[in-house]
């Protein structure tokens, strides 16, 4: 292991961008196919594996929506949360912030309440296991109309308390954040956060409605916005946070290598760019490994990492005193090195 494997391994870190899922992994697939009675079109985890070659969003997605087939119980959505958990302790991570797209399951007739209460279940299993905070995000499927997002919303009623807010994900192009003016209006109004996926595909008009129609909390991905001059200037004197998310990126063709991933570009300019995994088990890493990978191609300094590290701190909704509690923990380790 490497001195700055070590480092970036030893660093206690927050995850901003995560669809739980998109941590679904064929093993667990597999099993849960056994489990449910569910036919898939793979003979053997290995067949799973390799159908994970996809060459864009669209193709990613299509594989992404076939593998929730799956998941058909409260304890499918149970067992998935707390396998990822547990995977990311292993990274030293100590705050999770996770999308879930129940749209993709109550369309197939599985009911919401069995869809969150799972994946709540096993996210406060976490904090006593694991000492993980979490927050949970609903997020609507952009490619679906603004009336089902709007139905979804309602289904949600009796969760609010139990939301951090509402998120924007699915294909990109073709369906603006200004599709959901309304529906996002309404979740805001319920004192519901918001975040949306734009600059990932979308070009930078996208980032420009998230921010003025959508009025998100945070951009998602946000890459495409480097490509307009004021709106980087925006974003850097406005602190917006963006959840980027290197592995994915790259999975999706969104950059060809890492070596010009806009990551550092980001960061020198100001911004506040954090680091996630997005879809760990399809895009071929969890946090530590976006971390690694992209340090290594980007030649990151320890003040880089650290950087980003902090960023995903302050990008967190947590409470003061754990964030100061990890914000120092963070400043401790990094000065052992």
């Amino acid at each position: 292991m490497t001195d700055l494997q070590t480092f970036i391994k030893s660093l206690p870190k927050a995850e901003l961008h995560l669809h739980i899922e998109g941590s679904l992994e064929p093993e667990m697939m597999f099993a849960l196919a056994r489990r449910n009675n569910v036919t898939l079109p793979y003979a053997s985890v290995e067949d799973i594996r390799a159908a994970y070659d996809f060459n864009n969003l669209q193709e990613f997605l299509d594989l992404y929506y076939a593998g929730m087939s799956v998941l058909q119980v409260r304890q499918d959505f149970y067992d998935l949360t707390y396998a990822y958990l547990k995977r990311v302790d292993e990274d030293n991570c100590r705050h999770v912030e996770i999308f879930f797209d129940p749209q993709g399951h109550t369309e197939r007739g599985i009911a919401f309440a069995d869809v969150i209460e799972g994946i709540l279940g096993a996210l406060a299993q976490g904090q006593a296991d694991f000492g993980i905070s979490s927050h949970l995000i609903l997020s609507f499927l952009r490619h679906l109309s603004e009336e089902a997002a709007f139905d979804t919303l309602a289904e949600a009623e009796p969760y609010y308390h139990r939301l951090l807010g509402v998120g924007l994900d699915s294909s990109e192009l073709g369906h603006p954040p200004s599709k959901f003016e309304r529906v996002f209006e309404k979740a805001v109004s319920l004192g519901l956060k918001s975040f949306a996926h734009a600059g990932e595909e979308g070009p930078p008009s996208y980032v420009h409605e998230a921010l003025d129609v959508l009025k998100v909390d945070r951009i998602d991905h946000g890459n495409r916005s480097l490509e307009d001059e004021a709106l980087v200037q925006r974003l850097a004197d406005e602190g917006m946070v963006l959840t980027v998310c290197p592995l994915s990126n790259l999975k999706l063709c969104v950059v060809d290598d890492l070596k010009n991933h806009p990551l550092k570009k980001m960061l020198d300019l100001g911004l506040t760019a954090t680091v996630n995994s997005d879809d760990p088990s399809y895009f071929g890493g969890y946090l530590n490994d976006n971390y690694i990978r992209t340090a290594e191609a980007l030649d990151l300094s320890k003040e880089d990492i650290v950087t980003l590290v902090r960023n995903g701190f302050k990008g967190a909704y947590m409470n003061g005193a754990r964030r100061e509690k990890l914000l120092k923990e963070l400043s401790d380790i990094s000065a052992e090195f």
